[in-house]
């Protein structure tokens, strides 16, 4: 579909902050060259690191993902050696960190970061056809299907160093990452295994999470107390599913995202500036104001992957406000209050990953 130019203007300086201004710092001030591994963080203000308390695995999948997308192999071999050195134990399963002498430091099994281990060697495997990353792709997906599966479809959030049950229970953000994982190795492998497990964990998302009312995937399963709506993550939701059409054909769960989306969009939405506040209670009423850079991203995502004339003009201008509001010359801003107030000053090394994601989405708006 035909852009505005102002709207090709705007993808184009997005692309060119990313690459010189985004990327950059986590090979030099962001980067450990004792420990080969990136900060956590940097300063917003400064660009210097932050003293470190940990590294992360996913953090360092994240940016294995961001410089493999980059086509930056050299530095993409050296996290991809770095994870499996500090993080991993030879047979897909992985601790969450190591304190800053690169001593383990907190040996739980999460599955968010085994989701990020997926989806960062799939882009990485396509990038350098590396097979070592191919096994250890498989190797914990076998890892997360043997061990967090919970009997119902879904998976646990956590589990103990020895993949014991600990009571963590079900969460939605690590089975949605798990989701944006399997997509990825199943368009780099091509195994129909992916396509149908995928097609099971919408369904199971659908019945456990989603609100009927409001077509909303809840942050825990449905009748928790204190339970809460992230506009952002379903923003993030709609452009997986949406984004695969076929894949997900028939799903229950497509048709709700699309009720979701008009709802975060009218509940979530800051109107004026477009900032994406961080959750809403099932009515729609606000509990959270902060505005998170990954849930603007999110949304000019999923505003790209809906593709209508009247998503496109507000993407045009939710962008331009995205660019003035979050993004400066020596980066972002993590998060703001409603008012443009920085609530949240160091930039961590987590964030470029939502960036590559939402602008890969934006460029085939210029064809």
């Amino acid at each position: 579909m035909p852009i505005s130019p102002q709207l090709a203007e705007l993808v184009a300086s997005l692309h060119a902050h990313y690459a010189t201004t985004v990327v950059p710092p986590w090979m030099g001030n962001g980067w450990n060259t004792d420990l080969m591994l990136p900060y956590e963080a940097l300063d917003g203000a400064t660009g210097t690191a932050l003293p470190p308390v940990r590294y992360r695995a996913m953090a360092c999948a994240r940016q294995l993902y961001v410089f493999s997308m980059a086509g930056m192999l050299r530095h993409a071999d050296t996290l991809f050696g770095s994870l499996q050195a500090y993080f991993g134990n030879g047979e897909g399963g992985w601790i969450y960190s190591v304190d800053p002498a690169g001593m383990p430091l907190d040996s739980t099994r999460d599955l968010y970061t085994h989701a990020f281990v997926i989806f960062a060697c799939a882009h990485y495997y396509l990038i350098s056809r590396n097979g070592d990353a191919l096994d250890v792709l498989e190797e914990t997906r076998d890892v997360i299907e043997q061990r967090f599966a919970d009997g119902t479809g879904l998976y646990h959030a956590a589990l103990s160093e020895s993949f014991k049950d600990q009571g963590a229970g079900l969460q939605q953000n690590p089975i949605m990452h798990l989701t944006e994982a399997y997509l990825a190795a199943f368009g780099t492998i091509g195994d129909l295994w992916y396509a149908d497990r995928l097609r099971e964990i919408a369904a199971a998302v659908h019945g456990r999470f989603v609100d009927p009312a409001t077509g909303c995937i809840a942050e825990l399963p449905k009748g928790t107390p204190g339970n809460r709506i992230e506009p952002g993550h379903q923003f993030e939701w709609f452009s997986l599913v949406a984004g695969n059409h076929d894949l997900f054909e028939g799903s229950p769960l497509t048709e709700s995202l699309q009720r979701a989306f008009v709802f975060a969009q009218t509940h979530g939405v800051v109107p004026g500036t477009f900032g994406v506040s961080a959750a809403l209670d099932e009515h729609g009423a606000l509990l959270d104001g902060t505005e998170r850079i990954w849930a603007q991203t999110e949304y000019a995502r999923a505003l790209a992957v809906h593709g209508t004339p009247e998503s496109l003009a507000t993407l045009e201008a939710q962008l331009r406000q995205y660019r003035t509001r979050f993004l400066h010359k020596g980066g972002w801003h993590e998060c703001l209050a409603p008012s443009g107030e920085v609530v949240r000053a160091e930039m961590p090394s987590t964030s470029p990953y939502h960036l590559c994601t939402a602008y890969a989405e934006l460029p085939d708006l210029e064809s």
